[in-house]
Order: C-alpha cells, then sequence, then structure tokens
C-alpha cells in the first residue's frame, strides 16, 4: 500500500469506529481486526502503520469528532508528514479543502473533562490517560516464583509481589511459560487490587463480579489452592473463559456461579453471612483503562455513568450480605471518577453502619477519600480506585 492508500484506510477504519461508539457497538481493536483479517493485501508494515495512524487519531480527538477524515486532519495539523498524502491519488485521500475544519482535540468531551476535574484529574494527570500502557505480567505462586523464573526476555520487577514488567508489544503468550501458566498478563494496579484483600489459604473468598477470571486467578494463587474461591458474575461468555484459564494455572480451588441480574441471591443464598472476603471489581466507565481502549472515553455519556453508579451501589450492598462478623470487602473499580470510587465508597458506609473503613497499605497510590487511588501519571499502572471495609 502506498502513505496515501494508508492514510485514506485509516480515515474509512476511524469512521466506522465512531459509528460504533455512537451506537455502542464493537471496540476499535475488533473493528481493526476483523478489517486485517478480511484484507490479506495489507501486509505486515501496512497493518502496523494503519494501525498507529488510527490510535494516534482517536488519541488526538477530545470529543467524538464528525468524521475519519477530520480526525485525521487535526494530527496533520502537527505532523508535517500526513498533509501531502492527502493527495488525491488512486486510493489516496482527496487533497485538503481551504473550508476543512479539523476535529477538536483535547483529553475527552467537556462534560466529561469536568467530571475529572472535580475528581482532582487535571492537566498532565490528565493527559496521561492517553498515554501508552505498559504489559505487566504476574507470576504465578502456584507455579513459579518471581526471583527464580527464567523469561525469554528479562522483566524489571514491579511494585506487585509478583509483577514483572516487559516491553510493550512483547508476544508473551507465544512463550512456553504462559502457555504452561507460569505467568498471567495483568497490569500491577490490578495486582495490587487483589492484594489489598489478603486472601489467606483456607478461607471462603468471593470475586462477585469475576468476569474473566484475571483477579480471580491471583487470588486462588494468593490461597495456594486452599479453601473455596467463588468466581460470580452475569456474563456467561465472560464468566465460561475462566475455566481454561484455571486449568493453565492449576488453580483447583475455584467455582463459578453465573448470577441473574436482579436475582443474584438465587445463586448466592448458600453463602449469606459466610465470606471471609469478598472482591468486588465492580462495572465501571473504565477511565482508568483509557491508555488501551482510548475510544471508550467517546462511549461515555451521562445517563451511562448514572446507570453504572446505581449497578456499583446494587452490587456493593450484595457484597456486605456475603460477609461473616469481621468479614472483609475490597471495593475496586478502574475509574477515576469520584461519582465510582471515592463518593460510592462513602455512600456503602453510610448505608451500612456495621460496616468499618480500613486503611490500606500498598505500595503504590495516594489517598483519595477513605481509600487509595493508582493514577498513570503518577503510579505508572492502569487507574484504580481501591478501599476496604470490615464487618462488624
Amino acid at each position: 500500500m502506498t502513505p496515501a492508500a494508508r492514510v485514506q484506510t485509516a480515515i474509512e477504519l476511524l469512521d466506522a469506529i465512531i459509528d460504533a461508539a455512537r451506537r455502542k457497538g464493537a471496540p476499535a481493536d475488533r473493528i481493526l481486526a476483523e478489517w486485517f483479517r478480511t484484507n490479506r493485501f495489507a501486509g505486515s508494515k501496512d497493518r502496523r502503520a494503519i494501525r498507529e495512524l488510527v490510535y494516534r487519531a482517536i488519541r488526538a480527538c477530545g470529543p467524538v469528532p464528525e468524521t475519519g477524515r477530520s480526525a485525521l486532519l487535526l494530527l496533520a495539523q502537527t505532523d508535517p508528514a500526513l498533509a501531502p498524502l492527502f493527495d488525491g491519488s488512486n486510493y489516496g485521500p482527496p487533497p485538503i479543502g481551504s473550508n476543512e475544519t479539523p476535529a477538536a482535540g483535547g483529553v475527552a468531551p467537556d462534560w466529561l473533562v469536568e467530571r475529572l476535574e472535580r475528581s482532582a484529574v487535571a492537566g498532565a494527570e490528565a493527559e496521561a490517560l492517553l498515554g501508552r500502557a505498559p504489559l505487566d505480567i504476574r507470576v504465578n505462586t502456584l507455579k513459579a516464583e518471581r526471583a527464580t523464573l527464567e523469561l525469554p526476555e528479562p522483566g524489571e520487577p514491579t511494585a506487585a509481589p509478583q509483577g514483572l514488567r516487559v516491553a510493550t508489544g512483547t508476544a508473551v503468550e507465544q512463550w512456553e511459560q504462559w502457555a504452561e501458566g507460569l505467568i498471567e498478563v495483568q497490569d500491577t494496579g490490578s495486582q495490587l487490587a487483589c492484594l489489598a484483600l489478603a486472601a489467606q489459604p483456607g478461607e471462603t473468598v468471593v470475586d462477585l463480579c469475576a468476569g474473566g477470571g484475571g483477579k480471580t486467578l491471583a487470588l486462588a494463587a494468593a490461597m495456594d489452592n486452599q479453601g473455596r474461591l467463588i468466581a460470580a458474575d452475569t456474563d456467561r461468555n465472560r464468566l465460561s473463559r475462566l475455566a481454561p484459564r484455571a486449568e493453565r494455572a492449576g488453580a483447583s480451588l475455584i467455582e463459578t456461579r453465573l448470577l441473574d441480574p436482579g436475582a443474584e441471591m438465587a445463586a448466592l443464598g448458600d453463602l449469606a453471612g459466610r465470606a471471609d472476603a469478598v472482591l468486588v471489581d465492580a462495572p465501571c466507565s473504565g477511565t482508568g483503562t483509557w491508555r488501551r481502549n482510548p475510544e471508550a472515553r467517546w462511549r461515555l455519556d451521562e445517563g451511562e455513568l448514572a446507570r453504572l453508579t446505581q449497578l456499583q451501589a446494587h452490587i456493593l450492598d450484595l457484597a456486605v450480605g456475603l460477609l461473616r462478623p469481621g468479614g472483609r470487602l475490597v471495593y475496586v473499580t478502574c475509574s477515576l471518577l469520584d461519582a465510582e470510587g471515592a463518593a460510592q465508597f462513602e455512600a456503602l458506609l453510610a448505608r451500612h453502619p456495621s460496616l468499618a473503613a480500613h486503611e490500606l497499605a500498598l505500595p503504590l497510590g495516594r489517598e483519595r477519600g477513605k481509600g487509595t487511588r493508582l493514577t498513570p501519571f503518577h503510579d505508572g499502572t492502569d487507574g484504580f480506585f481501591i478501599a476496604c471495609a470490615a464487618l462488624a
């Protein structure tokens, strides 16, 4: 493909991504993967260049751009190599018109920027949300130890006890160590969220929003395969991915429970008042993960944020009902908005006077309300709010 053809292809893919964001359709990575699958004429260098253009444009645009072309015009304002590629050649984009308006730049849509600022996320702190995410792995202590594990490429130890950071783009999932379950891909912040629960061998632990089970596997390792570990979720497809992952990791204590939204206790009733610890990794806006999914900020609106905060409160109330006296709850959200973090946790404590907040002693993060907040800017992790409470 010519450089101009790559630009035109990026424009067309951005059009599809913009449309999908407005309709809450497929994410950008899936749209790109499908295009690459069905257009085999694009070589590896073409695919790499197109992907780079698309994600640079997504990161550059604050509000949702009108078109993919306007997004690329915004990039062309700061990249002198781009404008000449709007040359009208075969398979290339038409020349830039004198009256064409580039898309608006920024961190996010205006309403969301304002919400972030109210949550003390502004300036360099906010801009860091759109950087490039690192690639972290967790050494699975059911099978290995960080101090002695040999890998094809060396990793730098992170603040997590079994965390390693390797070069972004490393094909970790092609390593023999991954295939044998010695390592898992997991952001350091996510590893620290699991550490906050302090799951112990022999306990009854519930991962109430387990999803595909990344945190569940970390909890299984912390428990050394001793006790009960229940992974629950309302999403059958995501929960179904846990079994093969658990087998590969050698995590044999995990039980799965598929929940019916609004009637969750039908599947959890036998655990009421019996759990030593409950992890609530609640569905959220994902503002702390924009480095990995930058178009997610185009999908969020105030109605969706309100729905998510209501759902978080519902799940937290469920979690309290599972705790035994003295049991502990850890609330985790990969959002930096106070509405989903510090304020949500404060509201939980107000609804349940029998809960008492516990201070966390994590190696990263700063105090936010009655919890701890990790951010890409300060901690080099995904953004998280983490808080712990115990039942009297």
